[in-house]
């Protein structure tokens, strides 16, 4: 690799076009416009077909854009019908103004205002290609030559609008703007102004496209900023941004424009477009939305828009990819999991209203996700929270700390070793497999308690191979008094170390406990068992000959 072979195809303007860093957050949402139905649809592998395209529309305006890019009108049949069955049939709400594109070539703009009779607000948006590369080789052509064919295009455009009813709104975009001198791009965009002739009734649109990405977005920030300080008739302006992703910078190269004077922004759902894609609408705002900042736009129902989204254009929307992917509410790793579960439960208990899950920016719920599907899930990198939260938000388990810590090596063991995820309800049967409700080879057929002071006093019988025997012993409790027993019994020396027990929700009107107890063995080790019974010490009893089981059969 010879890195000597590039230099830089931008070209950045005084420093003291940088007022923008003195923001720090973006105050207000921008004018939304899609672009997908042109800019995203020709870069399918296969456009969308007349039907696909009807569908995605209605998508755009359930989604709450006012202004959309229908398409390229005299590119083909299909652009063409497109626009003319929207308007027979209309489809286009009174409040929403579509836009068509052109370049500044006469016979094409005659045939785009054609496609657009009987429309309520259209917005032509014409263009052409001002970069220094584009000039020297492909038009080769002078700057002068290229600064007449943008103003050539708007005297057709204002000549034909005067032609066809309707109402027009003009957009003009020095293609490859990123690769434009800012001097000679501002040259062409008010020598543009000066014909279309912005005023209070006129609102014009200098839409500054990074149809490729060539600089840091700081650079494009700054040229931005020059261009809406230093255009003619700027209070009747109204600046656009249309920015690619061709340094996986788009949506930073968008929002830092926003804070230098950008107005408007052009994209599209998940960021398709041509080569790297265009900037991703979806995440832009998104992004202000979790800074308290209103998008006017509805995803709410992220899984509908995925769903349509994949199967209108044949694309696929990367698992990682922010917001909208599959994994990025997915924890797997055992401290993540361990801080969102905290989270969440201090969520609950203190009743915020505000957002602030660690490691989670934004509420799931808020774009139609949900936590027991999307947040926590268990592999060999997951630790005892992942485990505690899935056994807890699914089946309503709370296992005490040691235990999900001793339940999780088992789950990871398994994980590593098969080489895959854990479903919620494989942990669940792992979990009662191992711990909940044993049947060992010892019973319990009756007990009855007594007070004697400040102690229980227990007479019990316990069955192992279907041979009955009666004990009787005492504790400071009902379950010591049981553990005393069993130790009597069998002659087996342990310490009752940890006894947890609760309440499980979900269970109708009966009531269920779910107790979980930890015996230590002398030489340290400790062993676990679960039970659950709708009277509170049965419950206690199960889980303390589960906990035995596994303590004799050396289960850890």
């Amino acid at each position: 690799m010879d890195a000597s072979k590039y230099s830089k195809g931008y070209f950045p303007v005084e420093k003291k076009y940088n007022e923008w860093t003195e923001k720090d957050h973006i105050e207000k949402a921008p004018v939304w416009c899609s672009v997908d139905m042109r800019d995203g649809n020709q870069s399918l592998v296969i456009p969308m077909s007349l039907g696909e395209k009807l569908e995605f529309f209605e998508v755009l305006l359930k989604v709450g854009f006012k202004e959309i890019e229908v398409g390229f009108p005299a590119a083909n049949d299909t652009e063409y019908e497109f626009l003319r069955m929207l308007i027979k049939r209309d489809m286009i709400p009174e409040d929403v103004t579509i836009q068509v594109l052109t370049p500044c070539r006469s016979n094409i703009i005659r045939k785009t205002f054609e496609a657009c009779k009987g429309a309520r607000n259209v917005i032509i948006h014409f263009y052409n290609s001002t970069s220094l590369v584009q000039r020297e080789q492909v038009f080769e052509k002078s700057k002068e030559e290229i600064l007449q064919i943008a103003v050539d295009g708007a005297k057709l455009i204002k000549q034909y609008s005067k032609e066809y009813s309707g109402n027009f709104r003009f957009e003009y975009s020095p293609e490859s703007f990123t690769g434009t001198e800012p001097e000679f791009a501002l040259d062409v965009c008010n020598a543009v102004l000066d014909v279309l002739e912005p005023s209070a009734n006129n609102n014009v649109i200098i839409n500054l496209p990074a149809t490729v990405e060539m600089s840091l977005p700081h650079v494009f920030a700054s040229q931005v900023e020059y261009i809406s300080k230093n255009l003619k008739y700027r209070e009747n302006v109204t600046l656009s941004v249309h920015t690619h992703n061709d340094r996986g910078t788009g949506v930073a190269d968008t929002e830092l424009a926003l804070l230098a004077g950008a107005e408007r922004v052009e994209g599209t759902l998940f960021g398709n477009g041509e080569r790297t894609g265009n900037a991703d609408i979806i995440t832009i705002a998104l992004n202000m939305y979790t800074h308290g900042i209103d998008p006017g736009l509805d995803f709410s129902n992220m899984g509908y828009l995925i769903e349509e989204y994949e199967k209108c254009t044949g694309m696929h929307v990367y698992e990682r990819l922010p917001y909208a992917g599959a994994l990025v509410f997915a924890a797997f790793s055992g401290s993540h999991q361990d801080a969102i579960a905290k989270g969440l439960n201090y969520r609950e208990k203190n009743h915020l209203k505000i957002w602030n899950v660690p490691y989670i920016p934004i509420d799931p719920s808020d774009i139609g996700r949900t936590y027991d599907e999307d947040i926590i899930r268990f592999n060999s990198q997951s630790g005892k929270g992942g485990i505690g939260f899935i056994l807890e938000k699914y089946f309503g388990y709370v296992l005490p700390s040691k235990m999900r810590g001793s339940f999780s090596r088992i789950c990871k063991s398994v994980s590593d070793r098969e080489h895959r995820e854990l479903s919620p309800q494989e942990i669940l049967d792992m979990f009662t497999e191992r711990y909940l409700n044993l049947k060992g080879r010892i019973g319990i057929t009756d007990y009855e308690f007594m007070r004697d002071g400040e102690n229980v006093k227990i007479y019990i019988s316990f069955i192992k191979e279907g041979e009955e025997t009666a004990m009787e012993a005492e504790g400071n409790g009902s379950l010591s008094a049981i553990s005393n027993a069993l130790k009597a019994y069998t002659g087996k020396k342990y310490i009752l170390q940890e006894f947890t027990q609760h309440s499980m929700q979900g269970h109708g009107s009966q009531s269920v406990a779910a107790s979980y107890i930890g015996l230590e063995s002398e030489d340290g080790n400790m062993y676990w068992g679960a039970g659950t019974d709708t009277d509170v010490i049965k419950a206690s009893a199960k889980a303390l000959l589960s906990a035995f089981s596994n303590f004799t059969e050396g289960r850890r």
